[in-house]
């Protein structure tokens, strides 16, 4: 059994991932939110804790006992990044899937994305097995297609669907070692 707390659950991804692990018997999904009733499709393996990653004790409690956390947050991200960080070592919890976004490692870096960064910077400087995902921009579209790109490598397309991130995300939580201490950008082949 594999215990997995979404940070983030109400989010429209979060939403994608819980509902693609909803049927998973092997799985124990905590949802993790600030507002719990926005969270609309928690399953029966479902847990719905409201809290605010900015809450280190919150944080700290709902991440005790996991085995995978996966972030995808908005707001203070480097505070949270932090705080995520810090509740993990503690813990003894090593797993960690965060949402990040395209063009992070751009020089010069735009403004826009450097909170982003800082919560990259944070992430990378941990002892955690992290997979930091940076997505182009997210599409409705009711499709599963995707390519990555590794740090360092030329980042691609213009585009990736919720569901294509949701799917990979999910992927990683099933086997979280293949992409350890990687930041990785996706996007929507020849988009």
């Amino acid at each position: 059994m594999k215990n997995v707390i979404i940070l983030g659950a109400s989010g429209s991804i979060a939403g994608h991932v819980i509902e693609i692990l909803a049927g998973d018997a092997d799985v124990n999904l905590t949802l993790f939110a600030r507002n719990a009733r926005r969270i609309k499709n928690a399953g029966a393996n479902s847990h719905v804790v409201e809290g605010d990653a900015l809450n280190y004790n919150q944080l700290k409690a709902a991440i005790a006992g996991q085995d995978v956390v996966y972030a995808n947050l908005s707001g203070n991200l480097e505070a949270m990044a932090q705080n995520i960080v810090k509740a993990m070592e503690s813990a003894g919890v090593k797993t960690l899937i965060f949402i990040s976004s395209i063009g992070i490692y751009d020089v010069p870096l735009r403004a826009v994305l450097q909170p982003y960064r800082k919560a990259a910077d944070v992430i990378e400087a941990s002892s955690l097995n992290y997979t930091i995902l940076r997505p182009t921009w997210f599409t409705n579209v009711k499709e599963v297609d995707y390519e990555i790109t590794r740090k360092g490598e030329p980042e691609k397309g213009s585009v990736i669907s919720q569901k294509s991130l949701a799917t990979f995300i999910t992927k990683i939580i099933e086997a979280p070692g293949k992409y350890a201490r990687e930041s990785l950008g996706i996007n929507k082949p020849n988009s």
